[in-house]
């Protein structure tokens, strides 16, 4: 495998190397405008993150900390100020809570349990690649934080006094409560807390285990447990309702919904202390086992320089040239963001909790992966990684077909072996698809087609897909309790385009026939048409269509019928497996493009979700129109993101988001799973070179990408040539990209 590091050397003069891909990226980017990204430190898919909590109390108008009504879905947010811990197990860009655990929080003086009374403001933020660090106003503490695989570790420099370290397991986003803590020693802590019912779905409850160890022996430790309020309870009793009580010198089992424990230590003026933390979804014994191989002593220097050295090798994959220094930081953060999810499940010795259940088995020397948002990241994470990481994308291939073989369906929205159900569709199928076509065939192709031909023909109990019944036999789902499905016009499309990629892979494998029906189901959204309104319209029961119907219903996420997270003109065009059948439809090329260009003209396109994120994409097949393209992209690119915690257009849904950034910035983008062309665009970059990997695609050269003309905000193809020969069409195939070569675009 190439050396992405020895590549930058050689591509750069050693006078400015000093930029690495880490120093352009910004982790506080999308942290604000529901973005739902944290800045913590983390390692690439990396089962530990150490993120500041600050989302469970902000400033109210009267200055006094009140409830935060937006904590229910990430642990950090960043306009709020208010800090009350540092979590360990976290999601980044998801809309749902889950997680924000294994909370620890410096504090000096008196111990004090409550999080609102010993949480504080802070300051003097840092984030970059690997590392974390802030000041604690009210205690002048200064905390720094990196991470492992595995682990995390941090290092609070505390004032002269009395120093505490507490570790919280009732505080988090969970929606389940419950927790288990041992005070080992004087220096250990061990125990787990409960996850689980991520969106409010009732899938499996599952305990997250740790170890915690601190680099000084406390000079006082115990635990604490929150006690419930009890009407009519003895008098003896009433000092404890809905307080505090301490255990101190406790070192027996506790269990309870609200405890911790606390480490009291006597500090001179600038005495660091650290913690490290070990985590596993197995055991206890797993979470000491991995504390022990990542983190054998206490060296937060050593640690942090393993990450940064690792986020420089996968983002070195992609080395780009010209633009600002704002264009490269929102494109590598973007990256950077897109390596995050999904993350390893599996401890160091190899075992994971199995899927849907409590057993455990091992990967035997693989990668497991775990937080599958599949209904996000199918439209173009997956074909990105497939792309530049081959590798990562192999492997989690194989954990997908793993879950199948452990629980008989493949995964819908998969969060550490439990499915959670989020969302609709059938998700899994294009991404394997999609993969296959693209060349990654080393995995159980058989076993593989069996677990997507189930899910696309199992009529009864189909766990990924409702209402298949009504879809089999009628080519849509109907509105009405007895479809089960929400979203039916939305469903449906969904179904069409897993049948859709179903078709391209049976096709592939040999299996004709299949491929024949599957093809001719995925093209079953036609009934939904309404030739009055040009619409897809939802159809009831009787067969009758929807009535009163308003297409812009549903505009600002609302509860709207027949649609999931949109409206009538968010779905309108979203059949990518069939534009051409679809621009017949709508009445020819013109009237597809005049359409196509009022549903951005009218404020109906979305740029935060993902049903119409392709649209801008949707130009290039209308000859002559391809400059809409170029130019919808770039007026978007230059709207929604930059350098700032708003500088992403909502929640970046573990990556997509961030992934349609970078396709965008170098000029392709998959606009349908399945289908093996690339459409075209302007890129921003004078240069782009991307590292193919040898074991993948065994090219001479890597592909490069490079921009002429490319000043004074040109963004219009004058014309594009590959190696050298004129290219006119707006579409390239991956197959022709992975030889490897050069692909040059003229700006006018």
């Amino acid at each position: 495998m190439k050396n992405p590091i020895l590549t930058l050397i050689l591509l750069f003069p050693l006078n400015i190397f000093a930029q690495q891909p880490t120093n352009y990226v910004d982790p506080f980017i999308g942290t604000s405008n529901y973005g739902a990204t944290n800045p913590g430190a983390v390692m690439p898919a990396g089962m530990v993150s150490i993120v500041p909590f600050n989302v469970a109390f902000k400033k109210g108008a009267e200055n006094k900390f009140e409830k935060d009504s937006e904590w229910h879905s990430r642990p950090y947010v960043h306009e709020n100020r208010f800090l009350t811990g540092f979590t360990h197990v976290n999601l980044s860009g998801v809309g749902c809570p889950d997680l924000g655990s294994i909370l620890l929080m410096p504090t000096t003086g008196e111990v004090e349990f409550d999080p609102e009374k010993n949480g504080t403001t802070y300051a003097n933020e840092v984030a970059t690649p690997g590392y974390y660090s802030n000041t604690l106003d009210r205690y002048d503490i200064k905390t720094e934080m990196s991470a492992t695989l595995r682990t995390g570790i941090s290092r609070y420099t505390f004032p002269e006094g009395q120093a505490n370290i507490l570790l919280n397991l009732g505080l988090g986003l969970t929606n389940e409560t419950g927790a288990m803590l041992q005070i080992k020693s004087d220096t250990e802590i061990e125990g787990y807390k409960l996850i689980g019912t991520f969106c409010y779905n009732p899938e499996d409850v599952r305990p997250v285990y740790f170890v915690a160890r601190f680099s000084k022996p406390a000079k006082s430790f115990g635990a604490w447990k929150k006690m419930p309020a009890y009407k009519g309870a003895e008098k003896d009793w009433t000092k404890y309702n809905d307080t505090y009580k301490p255990y101190e010198n406790y070192q027996h089992p506790m269990a309870g919904e609200n405890i911790g424990t606390y480490f009291s230590f006597d500090t001179e003026a600038g005495e660091a202390i650290e913690v490290k933390v070990g985590v596993s979804y197995v055991s206890i014994e797993n979470a000491r086992k991995n504390l022990d191989a990542e983190q054998p002593d206490f060296d937060l220097e050593k640690i942090r320089k393993k990450a940064v050295t690792k986020w420089n090798e996968l983002l070195g994959r992609i080395q780009v040239e010209g633009g600002t220094e704002e264009d490269k930081t929102i494109f590598y953060t973007a990256l950077y963001h897109i390596l995050l999810h999904p993350n390893i499940l599996q401890d160091v010795n190899g075992e994971y909790p199995t899927m849907e259940g409590y057993g455990v088995k091992n990967t035997n020397g693989k990668n497991r992966y775990t937080v599958f948002s599949l209904w996000d990241t199918y439209r173009n994470v997956h074909p990105f990684l497939s792309l530049v990481y081959p590798d990562l994308q192999t492997d989690m291939i194989e954990s997908m077909l793993d879950m199948y073989k452990e629980s008989g369906w493949l995964p819908k929205w998969e969060l550490l072996s439990m499915e959670t159900t989020v969302m609709v569709g059938d998700p899994a199928t294009p991404v394997i698809a999609d993969s296959y076509l693209r060349g990654l065939t080393d995995f159980d192709t058989e076993l593989a087609y069996e677990a997507m031909k189930k899910a696309a023909t199992q009529l009864k109990d189909n766990k990924l897909r409702p209402g298949i019944e009504f879809y089999d036999r009628l080519g849509y789902i109907p509105e009405g309790k007895e479809s089960g499905v929400w979203g039916t016009v939305s469903t449906t499309l969904e179904y069409n385009i897993a049948d859709w990629n179903l078709a391209q892979f049976a096709r592939a494998l040999g299996k004709k026939k299949d491929a024949r029906m599957f093809e001719k189901r995925s093209k079953s959204y036609r009934k939904y048409f309404d030739t009055s309104t040009g619409m897809l319209r939802p159809i009831m029961q009787d067969g009758s269509r929807l009535d009163p119907f308003d297409p812009e219903a549903g505009k600002n996420f609302e509860p709207v019928v027949g649609f999931v997270e949109g409206n009538a003109w968010q779905y309108r065009f979203y059949v990518p497996h069939d534009i051409k059948g679809l621009i017949r439809l709508l009445g020819g090329e013109q009237k597809f493009v005049a359409e196509l260009q009022k549903c951005f003209d009218t404020d109906n396109y979305d740029m935060a979700n993902e049903p119409d994120i392709t649209y801008p994409f949707l130009f290039n097949y209308v000859k002559g129109e391809e400059w809409r393209t170029q130019q919808t992209v770039r007026e978007l690119l230059r709207k929604y993101y930059f350098q700032a915690p708003d500088g992403l257009p909502g929640n970046d849904d573990t990556g997509t988001l961030s992934t349609w950034l970078v396709y965008s910035m170098i000029g392709l983008y998959p606009d349908c799973p399945g289908n093996m062309d690339y459409t075209l665009t302007s890129p921003v970059f004078d240069k782009i070179t991307i590292d193919l990997h040898p074991d993948f695609y065994p090219a001479k050269q890597d592909l490069v990408i490079e921009t002429m003309n490319n000043e004074n905000d040109k963004y219009l193809i004058d014309k594009m040539t590959w190696d050298g020969q004129s290219h006119r069409r707006y579409f390239i195939g991956h197959g022709e990209l992975v030889r490897g070569g050069v692909f040059r675009f003229y700006l006018k």
